[in-house]
């Protein structure tokens, strides 16, 4: 058999490309049941029972740890990638060169004071007015789609970001001897648990909120929200606060290590000085920099930056230290997905009109027996999914005989768990941002919902026929087993960096490929369901 051309590792560690075709081919074969295509509401009848997709879903799993077993081979010594500077041709270089970002920025910062206005002097149906279609629909879902697919693009339109940085330069101007802000120090056992905060209460609304779609709301929401990001930028620093309180900074950031870009500086001097946690110099080589990935606080200041394309998910490979803020971030945005998918099936429909039963006097939009219940289910899946996760680790750390804590293994292997979330958000949320996301065609024209038509599209009608339930059903189950395999391979890299010895390796990730099976089942079992509205 032949060797793949291309190494994910300079050393040993080489990757045979077939085995991903095997991969691809067996996902094909095993896709053959009775579900609804769960995101679309249609029924699409399978050709086997359900209860074969999902025990095929979860072999396919298992078959990828065994062929990527064989196909990872060797010792890891250090982790590289192919990468193709973009920034090295000309037009790409024009494109991405100062004068053309700026209208970038101030279109973002356009939109943002656009959103305010149409949710506080617009029409209230959310229907008429554009705040909910954006918010909701083309800028969570569909950014965040872009981000994990292409690259952090909300580094560069982040509004808030640019009208901070714009006041940073009147200041300087005014005066060059000062920063604008008070450089209080910012308590590093804080991490980024403010982000996690704000990202939890951001769930909330979503999830939770009776009123999330009404436009004075979300224009509220959206005042508040920049209201806290420009105090903390002030008190503790612009980049600072994006990297521990900016919620989607940090939420988009990690997004983005899945991406198929980068944003690299190699320049060392900068890097040293730079003094962000978030700087992780990579590939050293003996004395070799080689530079740091995606931290935009050197980007902003060094003349060599790299703008590279590279494989996707490399990203998630991590050799930093990573605390229990981290960690708690990353298994917050897995579980609060898969309650937004849980929260629309029938079963939990049951669970909310028990609660509406219990709490009949309760009749406000932020506190109703439907509130109550998905405040509880929010919270109480990311414990269950922390407790199922922790009991995995634990079980490593005893077949392994490993000496650190579970806690610590825990934080070492999650960011393998990113494209498991991803993979739940692309398949439970596709066909909302094909179908729904078409609002926004006839709101553009009429933002304030007044009657305007200002770009001849205010009589657009939606085509639900852009996608179909059996599409999204057999879209839904190749992108989560993918995404489960591509999980496997992450942490399978994980633990050869851990444990070195492949006996080891094969004892940890045993465990981790449980947990992966399991969270396969989860899935499918979930996209599977109706929605029940």
């Amino acid at each position: 058999m032949k060797r793949a051309a291309a190494r994910f590792a300079k050393g040993n560690l080489m990757l045979r490309p077939k085995f991903l075709f095997v991969l691809l081919a067996i996902v094909t074969a095993l896709l053959a049941q009775t579900a609804y295509a769960h995101g679309f509401g249609e029924r699409y009848d399978l050709p086997v029972p359900l209860t074969f997709f999902v025990v095929g879903g979860g072999a396919a799993v298992v078959l990828s740890f065994v062929l990527i077993g064989v196909a990872v081979e060797g010792e890891f010594r250090r982790f590289a990638y192919p990468r193709i500077n973009l920034i090295q041709n000309t037009v790409l270089r024009l494109v991405l060169a100062g004068p053309v970002l700026l209208p970038i920025k101030v279109f973002a910062v356009f939109g943002l004071g656009l959103i305010v206005a149409v949710g506080v002097f617009g029409e209230t149906p959310p229907s008429d007015n554009l705040a909910p279609t954006f918010i909701w629909v083309i800028w969570w879902v569909g950014m965040g789609f872009f981000i994990a697919l292409f690259g952090n693009l909300w580094a560069l339109v982040n509004p808030w970001k640019a009208i901070y940085g714009w006041a940073e330069g009147i200041y300087d101007i005014i005066r060059p001897d000062r920063d604008l802000t008070l450089g209080w120090h910012y308590p590093e056992r804080l991490g980024i648990w403010p982000a996690v905060a704000l990202f939890f209460a951001f769930a909330w609304a979503e999830n939770s909120f009776g009123g999330s779609a009404e436009p004075r709301r979300l224009a509220a929401m959206a005042l508040t929200y920049s209201a806290i990001t420009f105090v903390g930028m002030f008190l503790f620093g612009k980049h600072r606060w994006l990297r521990h309180g900016e919620a989607f900074s940090v939420v988009f950031g990690y997004l983005a290590r899945f991406s198929i870009t980068e944003v690299r500086v190699v320049e060392s001097q900068v890097c040293e000085d730079c003094g962000s946690e978030s700087c992780h110099p990579e590939g050293q080589a003996g004395n070799r920099f080689e530079g740091c990935v995606d931290c935009y606080e050197c980007a902003e200041f060094a003349e060599d930056v790299q703008f590279n394309l590279r494989p996707p998910a490399v990203g998630l490979h991590t050799a930093g230290n990573i605390g229990g803020d981290v960690m708690a971030m990353v298994l917050l945005m897995l579980s609060t997905v898969t309650f937004d998918g849980f929260g629309a099936t029938p079963e939990w429909v049951e669970v909310q009109s028990q609660f509406f039963d219990w709490f009949p006097s309760l009749t406000k939009d932020w506190l109703n027996g439907v509130t109550i219940a998905n405040t509880m289910g929010l919270i109480g899946f990311p414990l269950a999914f922390a407790a199922v996760y922790f009991t995995f680790t634990y079980v490593m750390r005893r077949v392994t005989g490993n000496q650190d804590t579970a806690s610590a293994l825990a934080k070492a292997f999650v960011f393998s768990l990113i494209p498991i979330a991803l993979a739940y958000n692309f398949a439970h949320f596709l066909s909302f941002l094909l179908i729904q996301g078409q609002l926004i065609i006839p709101l553009i024209s009429d933002p304030f919902g007044f009657g305007w038509d200002l770009f001849g599209t205010r009589d657009y009608l939606i085509n639900i026929g852009i996608t179909n339930a059996r599409f999204i059903w057999f879209f839904s189950i190749i992108v989560i087993v993918v995404g489960h395999m591509i999980a496997v391979f992450l942490s399978h890299i994980r633990a050869i960096v851990l444990f070195g010895n492949r006996d080891l390796v094969v004892k940890s990730q045993l465990p981790m490929l449980g947990l992966m099976v399991l969270y396969t089942i989860v899935s499918l079992w979930i996209v599977s369901r109706p929605i029940v509205e």
